[in-house]
């Protein structure tokens, strides 16, 4: 047996074992902490970092070389590691990823890490806490945060880590210890999962993928890539695998993926649910999968008018519950208390959310859709709305979604580096619609004017909505700053008046 083979445990011997850690994030650094902590030498390479993370290096007993990557650096040879532990940004193709595995060396990503030093702190019996494994192109964040939201009303000890934001190592090296782990895994992550399916790899209590649409492509090299990648997230399941009835792909991964015996398919979508679905009847949430009468009962989770109460009715959101709740229900939680979760919980930012009614005019911040799935979803919710559109397209081609959902919008403002992929849908698809360019590039007027433009268009029961289908990175920080520009750019207009009507200026193309 290999020393790498050995090393599935907090307690096995790391000592002096080479690491290089590639990336200095969040990520990257929680991986050089707990390394070192290990008793590892670890080298540190990356582009950059922050003066912080610099800093607290040396400090906890590990080396930087910061420099370029476009190839690989002497550095990173003459230091000869044992292991190569990725942050999730690495694509395959990265020249660094693929010295790497030409080399012949271990390459692993935080999420292998953590499950094979997951034993630090245990439960009260001594094992170490459960895994539920979520993935999917959207609803990963919102699945995650419910689902540990219904496990902790149910009693358990849970925490939702990984993508979602919170490195999974420091959850694992929390003295207080969990009973279960919520991982949110992107395909990033899964990539690096599925590379490993000897020693080291995950045997999660759960697992579900969402949903399967395209995106992140040039990160991956092909769409079968990518859904390769999110297949990973079934390997090894052991209880549940939750599976979306609506998506053929998510089916055929259960089917297609690689279980421990005894493990069930559990799926869920909107409508009647099979004896070992969850899905919704006559309004109201239930579970027919997680109880032994389930060929002729069912069990009432909430009713939909119950969630419309808590803004949490859009049918994209119900198909997260109904999700995180098969989840929940594997680990034994009760309706009841899936139902008292549901009462205090809250949608992330910048998902869906409410920004202002005014004048009879409803502004809504969907920024989080930065994708086409994502997008469509919230169009089903919010039909005929004034659409803003565009941003980064991430080599995405936007051209179904305008053509299936593009000709019920009232009219389409089109922002971003890439508008002219999507005017060009639209001349296609919905040659109807009026289009509204904002050809503005500072960060600082792009939502005023597009604020400005809905305003001169919006009525009284209109809905203007911010579903961009497209990364933020062209024009701000992230998602997070885009709508928080476009709410500033809400409220500035409310407060002055403006949002009544006003002339929004011709439309890029008149109707």
């Amino acid at each position: 047996m290999s020393r790498l083979d050995s090393l599935t445990s907090w307690y096995a011997d790391w000592k002096g074992l080479r690491v290089a850690v590639l990336g200095l994030s969040d990520t990257g650094f929680s991986v050089a902490d707990t390394l070192t902590e290990l008793g590892a030498d670890v080298l540190v390479v990356t582009e950059g970092a922050s003066e912080e993370y610099a800093k607290l290096l040396p400090v906890i007993g590990a080396r930087l070389h910061l420099g370029s990557l476009e190839t690989v650096p002497d550095a990173l040879v003459d230091f000869d590691p044992e292991v190569v532990v990725a942050s999730p940004g690495f694509p395959p193709h990265h020249p660094v990823i693929r010295w790497t595995q030409e080399s012949g060396i271990a390459l692993w990503g935080d999420i292998e890490l953590a499950w094979r030093v997951r034993d630090k702190v245990t439960r009260p019996d001594g094992t170490p806490a459960e895994w539920v494994l979520i993935t999917g192109t959207n609803g990963k964040t919102t699945t995650t945060r419910l689902t540990a939201a219904m496990l902790v009303q149910g009693g358990l000890r849970a925490a939702p880590v990984g993508n979602i934001g919170t490195p999974i190592l420091d959850a694992v090296r929390d003295p207080g210890g969990f009973d279960v782990l919520v991982v949110e895994l992107s395909s990033h992550q899964l990539w690096y999962i599925g590379n490993n399916d000897g020693v080291g790899a995950l045997v999660p209590h759960a697992s579900v993928c969402l949903n399967l649409a395209d995106d992140h492509l040039l990160w991956h090299g092909s769409f079968q890539a990518y859904r390769d990648a999110k297949a990973v997230v079934y390997r090894n399941t052991r209880v549940a695998c939750v599976y979306n009835k609506g998506d053929e792909a998510t089916r055929s991964m259960v089917e297609d993926a690689d279980v421990v015996e005894g493990a069930r398919a559990i799926g869920f979508d909107l409508g009647i649910p099979g004896p070992s679905d969850l899905g919704v009847v006559e309004g109201i949430l239930v579970d027919r999968a997680f109880l032994d009468e389930r060929h002729t009962s069912a069990l009432e989770l909430i009713t939909v008018d119950d969630l419309a109460e808590r803004h949490l009715s859009a049918p994209h959101i119900v198909a997260n519950i109904l999700a995180a709740a098969g989840l929940a229900r594997s680990l034994g939680i009760s309706p009841a208390d899936i139902r008292d979760a549901l009462g205090t919980f809250q949608l992330d930012p910048h998902r869906i959310q409410l920004v202002a009614r005014a004048k009879g005019v409803t502004w809504i911040d969907d920024s989080k859709a930065t994708n086409p799935h994502a997008t469509a979803s919230s169009l089903t919710a919010y039909p005929g709305a004034i659409w803003v559109v565009g941003g980064l397209l991430k080599g995405v081609d936007i051209s179904d979604l305008v053509a299936t959902r593009g000709p019920s919008a009232k009219a389409a403002i089109v922002i971003g580096v890439d508008r002219h992929e999507v005017v060009d849908a639209f001349g296609r698809h919905a040659p109807d619609v009026p289009l509204y360019e904002v050809e503005a590039t500072d960060t600082e007027d792009v939502m005023p004017r597009v604020v400005e433009i809905a305003s001169g268009i919006a009525q009284d029961g209109d809905v203007v909505l911010l579903a961009p289908a497209a990364a933020s990175f062209d024009q701000f920080t992230g998602y997070d700053e885009r709508g928080e520009k476009f709410a500033a750019a809400v409220r500035s207009s409310i407060e002055r008046g403006d949002a009544d009507g006003d002339d929004a200026g011709s439309p890029e193309r008149e109707v």
